[in-house]
């Protein structure tokens, strides 16, 4: 079976380039979508609190059949918990929801700049993995800006930072920056969900050439520009096509071609994360 590239953190471990994500899945439908994911060949999931599917992944990791040094899980710290104490419990309950006794990722999950709580969040993340409790910390929809103070005020770097990109929003810049401080960038809704890319003429040419999917294609594109990248389906099929990106192979000038897509800002879908506030 095709396995995923391994990516290695400035920590020293390592993270599988492909994984699953699992948002907007229902708690009672996680189970059946992960083990379907793990069936595909799925190392690395990825949930959070706020996705309200912890306990559905933790059954399927219980059910799998497969070691616990096998799998890669992250979770995420929801904005209503950060704070430095509010993070250790709400640490302690996502690992009780998924049945873990030690977690591969923990992230927080927004930057929340009006809380300003950002900095105290990341020094309890910074405490979890002193006690051994999470093996690697990082953060999710931050700013280079945040970046630069969070690692100002604790001198530690946060080895991922999980934010919107896509061929129609690709982060250039954020890219850039992080790869100076050694820190990976991950995907969310790196096939531009909403937005009409599968239906793109570029893409669906470069498809047609490498006879992949266009979700193929702009999988590949993300595997070779370094990104980690978390595809959500919940259709088996598509799970494993996704999968499948592993083995298409894209030229220089297709990868030329799909960095030319972006819009820049009015490619984004999501909320800026410099400004979101969510309760």
């Amino acid at each position: 079976m095709t396995e995923s590239p391994l990516l290695t953190f400035h920590d020293g471990r390592t993270i599988p380039q492909l994984g699953y994500g699992v948002w907007q899945v229902e708690d009672e439908v996680a189970e059946k979508v992960v083990g379907e994911a793990f069936r595909a060949g799925y190392r690395h999931i990825d949930t959070a609190r706020i996705y309200g599917n912890e306990e559905g992944v933790g059954r399927a990791i219980a059910s799998s059949g497969l070691d616990r040094s096998e799998l890669f899980i992250t979770t995420k710290l929801w904005n209503a918990d950060q704070g430095y104490e509010s993070t250790l419990r709400a640490f302690d309950a996502s690992m009780e929801r998924l049945g873990l006794e030690t977690l591969d990722l923990y992230l927080i999950h927004w930057l929340q700049p009006k809380q300003g709580k950002y900095v105290d969040t990341w020094k309890a993340l910074i405490e979890l993995q002193r006690r051994g409790r999470v093996k690697s910390i990082g953060v999710s929809n931050f700013t280079s800006g945040a970046l630069d103070e969070i690692i100002a005020e604790t001198g530690v770097v946060p080895v991922i930072n999980q934010v919107e990109t896509h061929p129609y929003f690709n982060q250039a810049e954020l890219r850039a920056f992080e790869a100076d401080k050694g820190i990976l960038h991950q995907a969310w809704s790196p096939l531009g969900q909403g937005q009409g890319l599968l239906e793109d003429a570029t893409l669906r040419a470069i498809a047609d050439r490498r006879g992949a999917t266009v979700a193929q294609v702009v999988i590949a594109w993300h595997l070779a520009l370094g990104n980690v990248v978390i595809p959500k389906t919940v259709t088996a099929a598509r799970i494993a096509e996704n999968f499948g990106a592993l083995d298409v192979v894209l030229e220089d000038e297709d990868i030329a071609a799909i960095d030319a897509l972006d819009k820049g800002a009015a490619g984004r879908i999501g909320a800026d994360p410099a400004t979101a506030d969510f309760a």
